[in-house]
């Protein structure tokens, strides 16, 4: 049976608003406290990613990623991202389970390699 999976994008105002590539990249951050070895972890430019954390930060009411205070440069996610991180990942959770029905049937039917 072909492996068939869900992914999501939410979009706000007809524009894309957050994916899994926004969402992973928020996850690295988190988890290296670099804006520049999340991209680095992700096989992206520093440009791109930052413009990528920019985009995000310009969009919610208070921003997602912010620098580490201290002076010591990094960054992390505020509460806020966290936040976003983890509704993303409850919403996406939810339309996992409401499609996994109908998606196992397209699966059967389908002969991809």
């Amino acid at each position: 049976m072909t492996d068939l999976r869900l992914t999501l994008r939410i979009d706000a105002n007809g524009k894309p608003l957050l994916g899994h590539g926004k969402i992973r990249l928020l996850e690295q951050i988190e988890e290296t406290g670099s804006i520049s070895a999340a991209a680095r972890a992700m096989g992206m430019s520093y440009r791109r990613a930052w413009l990528l954390v920019e985009s995000m930060n310009g969009v919610f009411v208070r921003p997602l990623v912010a620098a580490r205070p201290g002076g010591g440069g990094g960054a992390g996610l505020s509460e806020d991202g966290h936040r976003v991180l983890a509704l993303y990942r409850e919403i996406e959770r939810l339309s996992r389970q409401a499609v996994e029905a109908p998606l196992a049937e397209m699966a059967a039917m389908c002969e991809v390699p």
